[in-house]
């Protein structure tokens, strides 16, 4: 399976949104994704196996408790995947990021002569 066909189905990446902050228990992913979205623990299971046997999550026993985390190497394919578009964003954001200090010089002016022209 492609990556980008494991990462299109909104719960796996729900469930990967909630591995980036740190190693969880399946009962913990469960109980946010059955909140959120509303479907059974079996469901939420089968995700949690795509995303381990796709390469997404790993999985180790802690007793009786399955710890789940983020493997972070086929993200690292999809960010690869992803370098050949950036430059369409990348322009944008360093545009904004030049208006946003334009502003912010102009602001700072408009402070500084209105605090010139009470002390003035």
């Amino acid at each position: 399976m492609h990556a980008f066909d494991i990462l299109g189905d909104p719960v796996r990446r729900r469930i990967l949104e909630l591995l980036a902050d740190g190693e969880q228990t399946s009962g913990a992913i469960t109980a946010v994704i059955q909140e959120e979205f509303g479907i059974s623990q079996p469901a939420v299971s089968q995700h949690l196996r795509v995303l381990r046997e796709s390469g997404f999550t790993t999985v180790r026993a802690e007793g009786t408790r399955r710890l789940y985390a983020v493997d972070a190497e086929p993200l690292r394919e999809v960010d690869m995947w992803l370098e050949r578009f950036r430059g369409f964003w990348n322009r944008h954001l360093d545009a904004l990021a030049t208006e946003l200090a334009r502003g912010k010089r102009e602001r700072r002016r408009k402070h500084e002569q209105e605090r010139e022209r009470k002390d003035g």
